[in-house]
Protein backbone atom coordinates (compact mmCIF):
# COMPACT_ATOMS: atom_id res chain seq x y z
CA UNK A 1 0.00 0.00 0.00
CA UNK A 2 2.71 2.19 1.12
CA UNK A 3 4.55 1.38 -2.40
CA UNK A 4 1.40 2.30 -4.27
CA UNK A 5 0.95 5.45 -2.89
CA UNK A 6 4.95 6.31 -3.37
CA UNK A 7 4.70 5.76 -6.68
CA UNK A 8 1.36 7.74 -7.77
CA UNK A 9 3.44 10.70 -5.32
CA UNK A 10 6.73 9.90 -7.84
CA UNK A 11 4.36 9.98 -10.88
CA UNK A 12 2.71 13.33 -10.16
CA UNK A 13 6.39 14.85 -9.29
CA UNK A 14 7.66 13.50 -12.59
CA UNK A 15 4.73 14.59 -14.58
CA UNK A 16 5.00 18.23 -14.84
CA UNK A 17 9.57 17.78 -15.91
CA UNK A 18 7.94 15.74 -18.63
CA UNK A 19 5.86 18.07 -19.57
CA UNK A 20 8.24 20.66 -19.57
CA UNK A 21 11.05 18.72 -21.54
CA UNK A 22 7.94 17.98 -24.26
CA UNK A 23 7.49 21.56 -24.23
CA UNK A 24 11.07 22.52 -24.55
CA UNK A 25 11.74 20.15 -27.71
CA UNK A 26 8.61 21.78 -29.38
CA UNK A 27 9.94 25.61 -29.19
CA UNK A 28 13.50 24.23 -30.22
CA UNK A 29 11.68 22.74 -33.38
CA UNK A 30 10.12 25.80 -34.12
CA UNK A 31 12.88 27.75 -34.08
CA UNK A 32 14.41 25.98 -36.36
CA UNK A 33 11.52 26.93 -38.20
CA UNK A 34 9.74 25.13 -41.54
CA UNK A 35 7.42 23.11 -39.07
CA UNK A 36 3.52 22.99 -39.30
CA UNK A 37 1.75 23.31 -35.49
CA UNK A 38 -1.83 22.02 -35.33
CA UNK A 39 -2.87 24.38 -32.53
CA UNK A 40 -6.41 23.49 -30.51
CA UNK A 41 -8.22 26.85 -29.92
CA UNK A 42 -7.85 28.26 -26.07
CA UNK A 43 -9.66 27.90 -22.99
CA UNK A 44 -13.71 28.43 -24.09
CA UNK A 45 -16.96 28.82 -22.22
CA UNK A 46 -18.84 25.23 -21.84
CA UNK A 47 -18.56 22.11 -23.27
CA UNK A 48 -20.93 21.63 -26.36
CA UNK A 49 -22.21 23.97 -29.25
CA UNK A 50 -26.04 24.68 -29.58
CA UNK A 51 -28.18 22.09 -31.23
CA UNK A 52 -28.91 24.61 -34.03
CA UNK A 53 -24.84 25.34 -34.82
CA UNK A 54 -24.10 28.15 -37.43
CA UNK A 55 -20.59 28.81 -38.25
CA UNK A 56 -21.83 31.87 -39.52
CA UNK A 57 -23.36 32.40 -36.24
CA UNK A 58 -20.94 33.13 -33.01
CA UNK A 59 -23.68 32.48 -30.92
CA UNK A 60 -24.16 28.88 -31.56
CA UNK A 61 -20.92 28.39 -30.70
CA UNK A 62 -18.80 27.89 -27.79
CA UNK A 63 -16.53 31.08 -27.57
CA UNK A 64 -13.37 31.80 -25.80
CA UNK A 65 -14.01 32.78 -22.29
CA UNK A 66 -11.74 35.95 -20.98
CA UNK A 67 -8.88 33.41 -19.61
CA UNK A 68 -9.14 31.70 -23.20
CA UNK A 69 -8.50 35.49 -24.49
CA UNK A 70 -5.71 36.34 -22.42
CA UNK A 71 -4.06 32.83 -23.12
CA UNK A 72 -5.01 33.06 -27.22
CA UNK A 73 -2.72 36.70 -26.20
CA UNK A 74 -0.14 34.93 -24.39
CA UNK A 75 0.33 32.11 -26.74
CA UNK A 76 0.88 34.76 -30.14
CA UNK A 77 3.42 36.87 -27.34
CA UNK A 78 5.26 33.71 -26.68
CA UNK A 79 6.04 32.49 -30.00
CA UNK A 80 7.53 35.86 -30.53
CA UNK A 81 9.87 36.39 -27.18
CA UNK A 82 11.06 32.61 -28.22
CA UNK A 83 12.12 33.25 -31.71
CA UNK A 84 9.51 31.16 -33.07
CA UNK A 85 8.58 32.79 -36.63
CA UNK A 86 5.37 32.32 -37.79
CA UNK A 87 5.01 32.92 -41.79
CA UNK A 88 1.16 32.24 -42.11
CA UNK A 89 -1.71 30.96 -39.85
CA UNK A 90 -4.56 28.89 -41.33
CA UNK A 91 -7.95 28.63 -39.22
CA UNK A 92 -11.28 26.73 -38.83
CA UNK A 93 -14.54 28.60 -39.91
CA UNK A 94 -15.09 27.80 -35.52
CA UNK A 95 -15.90 31.38 -33.87
CA UNK A 96 -13.40 30.13 -31.15
CA UNK A 97 -10.67 28.82 -33.34
CA UNK A 98 -10.24 32.10 -35.48
CA UNK A 99 -10.79 34.54 -32.32
CA UNK A 100 -7.62 32.37 -30.90
CA UNK A 101 -5.75 33.22 -34.36
CA UNK A 102 -6.36 36.50 -34.33
CA UNK A 103 -5.66 37.44 -31.26
CA UNK A 104 -2.69 35.49 -30.73
CA UNK A 105 -0.99 36.36 -34.68
CA UNK A 106 -2.30 40.01 -34.99
CA UNK A 107 0.01 40.92 -37.48
CA UNK A 108 0.40 37.51 -39.42
CA UNK A 109 -2.35 36.93 -42.55
CA UNK A 110 -4.62 34.62 -41.29
CA UNK A 111 -6.77 32.06 -43.61
CA UNK A 112 -9.81 30.58 -43.26
CA UNK A 113 -9.48 26.90 -43.97
CA UNK A 114 -12.60 24.92 -44.01
CA UNK A 115 -10.72 21.82 -43.94
CA UNK A 116 -10.01 22.41 -40.66
CA UNK A 117 -13.53 22.23 -39.70
CA UNK A 118 -14.82 19.67 -37.13
CA UNK A 119 -17.07 17.46 -38.76
CA UNK A 120 -20.61 17.79 -37.23
CA UNK A 121 -22.85 15.54 -35.23
CA UNK A 122 -21.94 11.97 -35.90
CA UNK A 123 -20.23 12.44 -38.87
CA UNK A 124 -16.69 10.97 -39.55
CA UNK A 125 -14.23 13.73 -40.40
CA UNK A 126 -14.34 14.10 -44.44
CA UNK A 127 -11.33 12.44 -46.73
CA UNK A 128 -11.05 15.57 -48.58
CA UNK A 129 -10.74 17.49 -45.65
CA UNK A 130 -7.75 15.43 -44.46
CA UNK A 131 -6.36 15.09 -48.06
CA UNK A 132 -6.71 18.85 -48.43
CA UNK A 133 -4.52 19.67 -44.76
CA UNK A 134 -2.55 16.48 -45.32
CA UNK A 135 -1.42 18.00 -48.38
CA UNK A 136 0.01 21.72 -46.85
CA UNK A 137 1.77 19.23 -44.26
CA UNK A 138 3.38 17.81 -46.78
CA UNK A 139 4.24 20.53 -49.45
CA UNK A 140 4.97 23.08 -47.15
CA UNK A 141 8.70 24.16 -47.83
CA UNK A 142 9.32 27.43 -45.84
CA UNK A 143 11.78 28.43 -43.56
CA UNK A 144 9.36 29.97 -41.28
CA UNK A 145 6.34 27.78 -39.48
CA UNK A 146 2.59 27.45 -40.31
CA UNK A 147 0.05 27.43 -37.54
CA UNK A 148 -3.35 25.84 -38.49
CA UNK A 149 -5.84 26.75 -35.43
CA UNK A 150 -8.58 24.19 -35.11
CA UNK A 151 -10.69 22.13 -32.96
CA UNK A 152 -10.17 18.76 -30.67
CA UNK A 153 -11.84 16.12 -33.15
CA UNK A 154 -10.05 17.70 -36.01
CA UNK A 155 -6.98 17.24 -34.39
CA UNK A 156 -7.77 13.79 -33.51
CA UNK A 157 -8.84 13.20 -36.78
CA UNK A 158 -5.48 14.08 -38.19
CA UNK A 159 -2.93 12.81 -35.54
CA UNK A 160 -4.82 9.91 -33.44
CA UNK A 161 -3.92 12.28 -30.61
CA UNK A 162 -5.49 14.53 -28.31
CA UNK A 163 -5.07 17.89 -27.69
CA UNK A 164 -5.64 20.43 -24.08
CA UNK A 165 -7.39 23.89 -25.15
CA UNK A 166 -4.68 26.11 -26.01
CA UNK A 167 -1.95 22.94 -27.18
CA UNK A 168 0.23 22.98 -29.97
CA UNK A 169 1.15 19.91 -31.72
CA UNK A 170 4.37 20.18 -33.80
CA UNK A 171 3.53 17.25 -36.55
CA UNK A 172 5.21 16.23 -39.72
CA UNK A 173 3.92 14.45 -42.71
CA UNK A 174 2.40 11.35 -42.73
CA UNK A 175 0.42 8.82 -44.77
CA UNK A 176 -2.77 9.10 -43.09
CA UNK A 177 -1.98 10.28 -39.79
CA UNK A 178 0.09 13.12 -39.32
CA UNK A 179 3.00 12.02 -36.53
CA UNK A 180 3.27 14.47 -33.50
CA UNK A 181 6.91 15.75 -33.00
CA UNK A 182 6.40 17.33 -30.20
CA UNK A 183 3.86 19.31 -27.90
CA UNK A 184 3.96 23.52 -26.45
CA UNK A 185 1.31 23.56 -23.62
CA UNK A 186 -0.28 27.16 -23.31
CA UNK A 187 -1.41 27.82 -19.41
Amino acid sequence: MIRTILAAALLLFALPGSMARATEAGWALLREGGHVILLRHAYTLGTTDAEAFDFEDCATQRNLSDRGKLQARKMGALMAARAAPVEKVYSSRLCRALTTAELAFQRIPIEVFPPLDPPLGNAEYDAGSREAVLDIVRNYRGSDNIVMVTDLPTIQALTGRAAREGEALIVRPGNDMLPVQARIIFN
